[in-house]
């Protein structure tokens, strides 16, 4: 609407078996979480890589199933469906060891192109009464191997010259952003603009949008864009518009200016 204003590939991993970050569910029940089989730190390494998501109880009384979401650290949700986890001991497909040792397991897919940061992979059990809770949570360091690279802006688009009407005058901007290590890893994406006089507007910074409102036409494409709207009484005159993006790790694109003529 618009408005203005991841066969096991190679990976490595760092730390030592842990049993876990935090147990959550304290309600009576025939099982108890005993540990979390995991490592603190990944590291992307050449190709999509699998980490295996590990839970050990010490006993599988009164458990149906077992599951697990994973949180990058961009707080998104990365698995589309519950990532079911097997005592079966089918270590090719699941990455279980040992079949009824009451340790459920299974592989997920890490992909270069999600962002650096603590994930949190937490972890679900449903009973026999089919009630759903959460169990423990656990945390981990991921890094994609792309390093701290600044992102890209380019192909602004925006008007060189506009005529003021009689009442709000839309102008749509827009800017294709690239980031080595994923849309993900975009914090922000911003203009600041001045006035003819120099001076900055005192909105800024003006943030845009990739998710298909504010004027953006497709959600998620790395084309940000805002719907800015000129009163008909505003300044005529040359205005100055910064265009800049920062990543989750405070690196700063480069600088696109733009000049607009206003009549």
């Amino acid at each position: 609407m618009n408005k203005y204003i991841y066969i096991l590939l190679p990976f490595i991993f760092w730390g030592c078996q842990k049993d876990f970050n935090s147990v959550v569910d304290s309600t009576p029940s025939s099982y108890q979480v005993a540990k979390i089989l995991g490592t603190d730190s990944v590291m992307y390494y050449q190709s999509d890589s699998l980490i295996v998501i590990s839970i050990g109880f010490n006993s599988s009384n009164g458990i149906k199933t077992v599951s697990a979401n994973v949180i990058a650290s961009d707080q998104t949700q990365l698995n589309t469906a519950p990532i079911i986890l097997y005592d079966n001991g089918n270590f090719p497909d699941n990455g279980d060891t040992v079949k009824g040792d009451n340790i459920y397991s299974n592989k997920f897919p890490i992909s270069h192109y999600y962002p650096v940061g603590v994930y949190q992979i937490q972890y679900y059990v449903t009973d026999n009464s089919n009630q759903t809770n959460l169990a423990a949570v656990r945390s981990f360091y991921f890094d994609n191997g792309q390093g701290e690279v600044a992102p890209v802006i380019s192909n602004l688009v925006a008007p060189d010259t506009v005529s003021l009407g009689s009442s709000t005058t839309p102008i749509f901007l827009s800017v294709h952003v690239y980031d080595t290590n994923g849309l993900n890893d975009i914090q922000s994406v911003y203009f600041n603009s001045y006035f003819p006089n120099g001076n900055p507007s005192s909105a800024n910074p003006f943030k845009m949008y990739d998710d298909g409102t504010n004027g953006d036409q497709t959600a998620g494409d790395g084309i940000y864009s805002l719907i800015v709207g000129l009163p008909s009484n505003v300044q005529t005159g040359t205005y100055r518009f910064e265009f800049q993006a920062v990543d989750r790790s405070g690196s700063v694109s480069n600088k696109i200016t733009h000049n607009l003529v206003v009549k």
